[in-house]
């Protein structure tokens, strides 16, 4: 269950107070003020989300209070409570204090009941999609739609099915994996190096869970300093320390319902540690310089570059918390472990890049992709995209060449090349190749691979793309063939009557 939203009401009439809060305490955290004054004490200490205040109170109006919280805390949703005859003078000054809904006595309890739920919707909703600055007068059902749009091509653009990956991948497995632990309410931590698409991951688990219908949010662990950290994803209070100009709410309310995702979480020193364990442990977070708690219910996906057992052997990272994060571990492999991905990944990107920068470049020679086959990636799939990118604007002709790949690609070793069955590369990296054009440093299957590969397209050549042909040869069954043109992505090569 979602933590309760907190309500300030204000009202100088204790009588109308002690009704208001009777029935907003049904499903909110209340907070009464019986004056203006006293309303911004609670404001400067405690995080709100949404202020019902009565027009006619004594020193000063309804109206007036909500103009100047508008101008300090601008995000609590403001909603006035007064009689029917002062609603001209409401009417006016409803632009000036941003007022979301004026609700007019004698009021029905059930009615009243659903502005705050409205108006505590709105209020999450806009932090969710980070629009606080959005137009009061806008209603929640058209927010809703808005972001209910979004989440919906989210979920289709993250799906597990748009992880791309080769048949035989060791990608398989964790994706089928990933698919599982979505079902369950379970902390994921995810590890892998950098740009092997961790986060891809952990959002596909979010878009594939029950929490899919609520908010996914990301957040850097090791880009920040504790301090800063702890505003980020707890929230803080205006002064809270040197920098919080203003109330922020934290990731972790903002994700109530739905998924956080913690990358870096190995970077965290461990008096942060003590902190997250603490809110994964109780589900309630406290606020910097606020005096309240605040439940909350989110799912927590981390992720890391570094190998934590080791980190909690070393003493750098907190057991309790590692095994409280770690309760379904996965493992994304580099992408060197995966060569059989390469030619797929990259012919997604290629489509996506030459379409984003109106390039009518629509393919990979074989020996720039045998080349990107050998090359170990140190930088992933992220790396890998770079690469495409960057080849795409260099290209002057209709397929991504050997010539366009970068000098770091290039130098790492020769593709190995084939002229009638028989081997005749050369290597022009390192000054220690022997005449068989392989890459130093590749395994001996990424080798044979892309072996493989130059030898059927060679053969496609040949033979027109005939099937039949090209199987007798290589000494292949057709469907044996046709496997190994789905694998390494040749099918193009293939003639119809193949």
């Amino acid at each position: 269950m979602s933590g309760q939203a907190t309500v300030l009401v204000v009202d100088d009439e204790i009588r109308s107070l002690e009704s208001l809060k009777r029935v907003l305490s049904e499903e909110f955290e209340v907070i009464c003020a019986k004056d203006a004054g006293e309303a911004r004490r609670v404001l400067e200490s405690e995080i709100v989300h949404a202020i019902l205040c009565d027009q006619r109170m004594q020193h000063e109006t309804g109206v007036d209070f909500l103009k100047h919280v508008r101008e300090v805390w601008p995000d609590p949703v403001r909603m006035i409570i007064s009689g029917y005859s002062d609603s001209e003078d409401i009417i006016a000054g409803i632009n000036e204090a941003g007022i979301y809904q004026y609700i007019a006595k004698p009021w029905h309890p059930d009615k009243l009941l659903d502005i705050v739920r409205g108006a505590v919707q709105l209020f999450r909703l806009q932090k969710e999609t980070e629009t606080a600055g959005i137009d009061m007068k806008l209603t929640p059902e058209r927010v809703k739609r808005v972001v209910t749009e979004k989440r919906g091509a989210a979920r289709q653009l993250f799906d597990f099915d748009r992880i791309v990956h080769a048949p035989d991948s060791p990608l398989r497995d964790v994706i089928e994996l990933g698919r599982r632990a979505a079902d369950f309410d379970i902390s994921v931590l995810i590890t892998g190096e950098s740009g092997t698409g961790k986060e891809l991951l952990a959002r596909a688990i979010h878009y594939g869970s029950s929490r899919s219908g609520k908010a996914f949010v990301v957040e850097n662990c090791g880009a920040l300093p504790d301090e800063l950290l702890e505003s980020e994803l707890f929230g803080c209070k205006k002064g809270a320390f040197t920098g919080a100009y203003q109330d922020r709410i934290g990731l972790f309310e903002v994700a109530d319902g739905g998924t956080i995702f913690l990358d870096e979480i190995g970077e965290t020193s461990p008096a942060f540690q003590v902190k997250l364990l603490r809110v994964l442990q109780e589900s309630e977070i406290r606020p910097l310089g606020a005096q309240r708690v605040r439940k909350v219910d989110v799912r927590v996906v981390a992720a890391t570059n570094r190998d934590l057992e080791a980190e909690v052997r070393a003493g750098r990272f907190r057991r309790d918390l590692y095994y409280r994060l770690a309760a379904f571990p996965l493992h994304m492999p580099a992408l060197r472990e995966r060569p059989m991905d390469i030619p797929l990944i990259a012919r997604r990107v290629l489509d996506e890049v030459s379409k984003a920068y109106g390039r009518a470049v629509h393919g990979i020679a074989p020996d720039a992709m045998s080349r990107m086959q050998c090359y170990d990636w140190p930088g992933n799939v992220r790396e890998l995209q770079n690469e495409i990118q960057r080849m795409v604007v260099l290209a002057d002709h209709g397929q991504l060449e050997d010539r366009d790949l970068s000098p770091r690609i290039r130098s790492s070793g020769a593709p190995i090349t084939l002229r009638n069955g028989h081997g005749n590369g050369h290597h022009n990296g390192h000054g220690n190749g022997h005449g068989n054009g392989h890459s130093v440093g590749a395994t001996l299957k990424i080798q044979i691979e892309a072996l493989e590969r130059l030898m059927i397209t060679e053969a496609l050549d040949r033979h027109g793309g005939n099937i039949s042909r090209v199987a007798g040869e290589l000494g292949l069954s057709r469907v044996g063939l046709r496997n190994k043109l789905g694998r390494y992505d040749l099918r193009k090569g293939v003639s119809r009557d193949g």
